[in-house]
């Protein structure tokens, strides 16, 4: 199958194998490099699911520690292999997605082969894990050592009581100390079957030959996959300020505000985009006021992000007082809910969230992570030129009306040692 965006110039050749491993191909002739990427709908937030009647609470981390595990094979090591055909592989977790990836300018198909094998075919001895153990464990603590990082999972614990998204996608060095063959076995049986993955090219290839090789490398049928419980959650934030001491020079904050459960995640998640930019963005008022005050600087960013059963707002940067910062973006929610967004601010943020997107479809990596992720939600990655060209302002007030309710807030301040510390 074809979809054509003629206003975009681009198109997606897609087609669904035998299997249920769905593959997509977005051509870019005019690329020197060739991006593929295998991604599978399994993130750190699937802790808790029921397989073959059977449930099972698996450790935090479990997601992250079966991706390092995978490149392991029972003839070497996938990333030797690539690097034999001067590919550039490497793979990422995040709460709601795994994926793994090359960029290549030659011999494209001998490491597509490479990776569509060492995906679907574990390998795991208790050796190597435990080898595996130490290293992640070298990458908790940096993310320890990491504000920022700190003040991502802050927010999210302040936000959430119940819901995995609330714990580290790498999880902690206590909860990773169970892990062994078997548990990485059991997950890989439970998400990374064909149906549950999807492949992702763009740049320049023979779409035929690519789905030829993978029927042809993946196995032949899909096994049942797990279905999943996230907990439940109230609507209100578990905590509204949390403050921890580091070594950092200034405050680092993020301010996140907890928005309703999403019935359908990807517009649900471009709207979102747009309604955190008409709150406070570089061509809004507030982001003017708060810049001359010497509140934000160049490090004030915002977010947005659906993931199963949840979706959130984020503000985040430095500042030298972060709850005068929340007091105010609080107050502008509070406007906008009562009073409407202002028209104009409301067509500059669309304008500019539009151009951020196009901007990402010209990068191939950018491309393929937003198709795996849009494929997972039921959705098309250049599907969000419609939505932001038929957006309303309605659909933004209602997201920030939502924010502006009692006790949807949560704040987490990184400050330096030597400031105060303490939970409000």
């Amino acid at each position: 199958m074809i979809q054509q965006y003629s206003t975009l110039q681009e198109e997606i050749q897609s087609a669904c194998l035998p299997n249920g491993l769905r593959v997509y191909y977005i051509p870019k002739t005019e690329f020197q490099k060739t991006f593929a990427m295998l991604g599978t709908n399994f993130g750190s937030v699937d802790c808790c699911f029921t397989l073959d009647g059977t449930q099972h609470k698996v450790t935090p981390g479990v997601a992250h520690f079966l991706e390092h595990k995978m490149f392991e094979e029972a003839d070497g090591n996938a990333l030797q292999k690539f690097s034999a055909y001067g590919a550039q592989p490497n793979a990422f977790t995040s709460h709601t997605m795994t994926a793994y990836h090359f960029t290549s300018t030659e011999q494209f198909y001998e490491s597509l082969e490479i990776l569509l094998r060492f995906v679907t075919t574990p390998y795991f001895t208790e050796e190597n894990v435990a080898k595996e153990k130490g290293i992640i464990e070298q990458e908790i603590s940096m993310l320890d050592d990491t504000p920022s990082w700190q003040a991502y999972v802050g927010v999210l614990q302040g936000l959430y009581a119940d819901h995995p998204v609330r714990i580290s996608i790498a999880g902690s060095k206590e909860s990773i100390a169970p892990i062994d063959p078997a548990l990485l076995q059991l997950c890989h049986r439970a998400f990374y079957s064909p149906s549950n993955l999807a492949l992702v090219v763009c740049g320049t290839c023979d779409f035929d030959r690519v789905c030829d090789l993978a029927q042809r490398i993946t196995p032949k049928e899909s096994a049942r996959i797990a279905s999943r419980a996230y907990g439940k959650e109230i609507p209100e934030a578990a905590r509204a300020v949390q403050v921890r001491q580091m070594a950092v020079s200034r405050p680092t904050y993020m301010l996140g505000f907890k928005d309703t459960v999403p019935e359908q995640p990807y517009s649900r998640q471009i709207v979102g985009e747009l309604a955190v930019r008409c709150v406070c963005c570089e061509s809004a008022p507030l982001y003017e006021r708060l810049y001359q005050q010497q509140l934000i600087d160049q490090s004030f960013g915002v977010d947005y992000f659906t993931f199963p059963e949840g979706a959130c707002a984020f503000y985040d940067g430095e500042s030298r007082d972060p709850q005068a910062v929340r007091d105010a973006i609080l107050e502008e929610i509070r406007s906008i809910a009562q009073h409407g967004v202002d028209p104009a601010l409301f067509e500059r943020a669309r304008r500019q969230l539009l151009g951020l997107k196009l901007r990402s479809a010209d990068d191939p990596s950018s491309i393929c992570r937003m198709q795996a992720e849009a494929c997972f939600d039921g959705a098309s990655c250049f599907d969000f030129y419609e939505i932001l060209t038929k957006v309303t302002p309605e659909q933004v007030e209602e997201r920030i009306r939502e924010w502006a309710k009692p006790n949807r807030a949560s704040l987490m301040v990184v400050e330096p040692v030597d400031g105060e510390a303490g939970d409000e």
